[in-house]
């Protein structure tokens, strides 16, 4: 029986993942904390792996109990912040680091997800994680894992699992984490940041290129492979619905779904 193993939230976008025992469901279908705070620039707009590397040369700890972060660039002395009342030194952290003004915006309901129309937690296999780490020289299972900063990591499943949970049209598949009712809407697209090392900020050459590849190559005959108009995909996108909202997601829940074929 395919088990959730493990749980990560990213309290501030773009920064670095808590891994926790447990999650609440949000009536937007999102985690609680996850992506709660969002670095922008002036104009509103995000400040993230997608706009800079710089990004990755952030150290970032939560003690999310106390509403703290603790922040540093490396080799330099970290700075513990609130992440409620102080946020204004947090800014002004952020801003001195990237030369430009920011502000850290929040939002409790929905965080802010890259996909707005799917903002449920992620969702990938452990064995998934290993076979496309192998795809790279220097690639750790905890690099790949790094790079593609998935919510939900479900264990005791043969790689590529989580892609029987989407249809081959847009009609949601649903299945079951313990007692929440998730909805698997489709193979989630790729972006800049996967092709770069989660801490160095150093690009892997060809990373994109060798990894729509391999995920041709090895994608199982019965998955939807229609949904992949492009090949740089990996993890699924989910919605949950706002009945599901006030429940939890535990670790050692059983996921029970009926697959696509």
């Amino acid at each position: 029986m395919p088990t959730l193993d493990r749980i990560f939230i990213h309290p501030i976008k773009s920064l670095e993942a808590v891994e926790v025992r447990q999650a609440k469901i949000l009536e937007s279908g999102a985690l609680e904390g996850d992506r709660e705070f969002c670095m922008v620039d002036s104009n509103g707009k995000w400040v993230n792996g997608k706009r800079t590397a710089k990004v990755h040369q952030i150290r970032s700890q939560f003690n999310l109990p106390a509403r703290l972060v603790t922040l540093s660039i490396q080799g330099e002395n970290p700075v513990s912040f609130h992440l409620d009342h102080a946020r204004s030194a947090i800014a002004a952290w952020l801003s001195d680091y990237f030369g430009f003004p920011i502000s850290l915006q929040q939002d409790r309901t929905t965080g802010f997800p890259d996909d707005e129309a799917s903002p449920g937690p992620t969702l990938i296999s452990t064995a998934t994680l290993e076979v496309s780490a192998d795809w790279f020289d220097g690639v750790t299972v905890e690099g790949m894992r790094s790079r593609l900063r998935t919510n939900l990591e479900i264990g005791q499943t043969p790689a590529f699992w989580e892609d029987g949970l989407y249809t081959k049209t847009e009609e949601p598949l649903l299945f079951q984490i313990g007692d929440v009712q998730v909805q698997g809407i489709n193979p989630c697209l790729r972006c800049v940041v996967p092709t770069r090392d989660a801490i160095s900020g150093e690009a892997t050459p060809q990373f994109q290129k060798t990894f729509a590849v391999k995920r041709e190559e090895t994608l199982p005959n019965w998955v939807a492979s229609n949904r992949f108009k492009s090949f740089y995909r990996m993890a699924v996108n989910t919605r949950i619905a706002r009945s599901e909202a006030g429940k939890y997601l535990r670790v050692g829940d059983e996921v029970n779904a009926t697959l696509s074929s």
